[in-house]
């Protein structure tokens, strides 16, 4: 732990001297990096503006499908995280010994469990769970 403090400490000790340094020298560090020119004009160097907005709608799209299926993915892990606190406040359940995968709005339930009667109050505490649509039994009952 101590280790990782000084590491901390001394980052932050390179990071003040150098924004005191650019400060001293009467710039940002952002204002010393210049980037390269790019020629417009002419026929070697022209930049094909076409070609850059279809690159540009390519580039839009995919990042929109990433975020769906994040926002998708974080909805999933919602719903497997309700349920397993409400298993987990639940005297009648034992929830570490229940797996819960949610794909969707389907969530499946799986693992052992000591009776019909938690049984059944596991799967009461999956539908009654906001989001979820349909419940998959696969408990076995062990006592």
């Amino acid at each position: 732990m101590a280790v990782l403090r000084a590491f901390l400490l001394a980052v932050l000790l390179i990071v003040i001297g150098f924004i005191a340094y650019a400060w001293w020298n009467g710039a940002t560090p952002m204002q010393r990096v210049s980037a390269p020119a790019v020629q417009t004009t002419g026929t070697s160097g022209a930049v094909d503006v076409s070609r850059a907005r279809e690159r540009g709608a390519e580039l839009g799209e995919e990042v929109a499908k990433t975020a769906a299926v994040v926002r998708e993915d974080v909805g999933e892990a919602a719903i497997t995280s309700k349920i397993k606190a409400k298993m987990a406040l639940d005297d009648a359940v034992r929830s570490r010994s229940i797996d819960v995968s949610t794909k969707g709005t389907t969530v499946t339930l799986s693992g052992t469990v000591r009776s019909n009667a938690e049984r059944e109050r596991a799967v009461r505490l999956a539908r009654e769970t906001n989001g979820v649509a349909t419940v998959v039994d696969h408990l076995e009952v062990k006592p």
